[in-house]
């Protein structure tokens, strides 16, 4: 995917052209979603659809406002996603820490080849996403913004709105803790 690419489609997008708004959205769509849907947590599917929509409908409407010198398009994308969630809680007044869905970890696929091995996998995807979820919002939205959004950690202290080296640090900060939670399952299951 060419970065450069993301700008013109928006601004080909901005100028009526449909099917490059299309592509766009192709492009991001999943990862988006994902990143929505890890921020809020387990069972919250229908809120985050809303919010995806939300986010789509801003970045069609917002169009002119971006600035490809100033960010890449998926950090701007990520901001105003981010920006969604949080406005989300705050209406909510939900604290934005929650348990894994099992039924959503149960519908991941496993390729194991046996099914001792699939339920193995399952369970240790269960705790990986309980662990992700039981971190702080700002550690966890780091870690997803890194991990499941591909960006830098310039572009995570840029959509978090925090300097660089407070960025690391939330991003070492839940690494650290979910090595410590996860530790036991890494040596017995690796």
């Amino acid at each position: 995917m060419d970065l450069a690419d993301d700008a013109e489609l928006l601004r080909a997008h901005e100028a009526g052209d449909r099917r490059a708004f299309g592509r766009l959205y192709d492009r991001h769509d999943r990862r988006c979603f994902q990143f929505i849907r890890r921020m809020l947590g387990a069972g919250a599917s229908e809120a985050a659809e809303d919010l995806h929509q939300d986010t789509w409908l801003a970045v069609s409407k917002e169009a002119a406002a971006f600035d490809p010198a100033k960010a890449s398009f998926a950090t701007w994308l990520y901001t105003i996603a981010r920006r969604k969630v949080l406005d989300h809680f705050r209406r909510q007044r939900v604290v934005p820490l929650g348990r894994a869905d099992e039924d959503a970890v149960m519908s991941v696929q496993d390729p194991g080849p046996t099914p001792l091995q699939q339920v193995v996998s399952r369970e240790l995807a269960q705790r990986l996403v309980a662990a992700v979820e039981a971190l702080s919002a700002e550690q966890r939205g780091a870690f997803i913004l890194v991990a499941g959004g591909g960006l830098s950690l310039e572009e995570v202290a840029e959509v978090t709105g925090v300097g660089l080296e407070t960025a690391r640090s939330r991003l070492r900060y839940a690494r650290g803790r979910l090595r410590v939670t996860l530790a036991d399952e890494w040596s017995s299951h690796v």
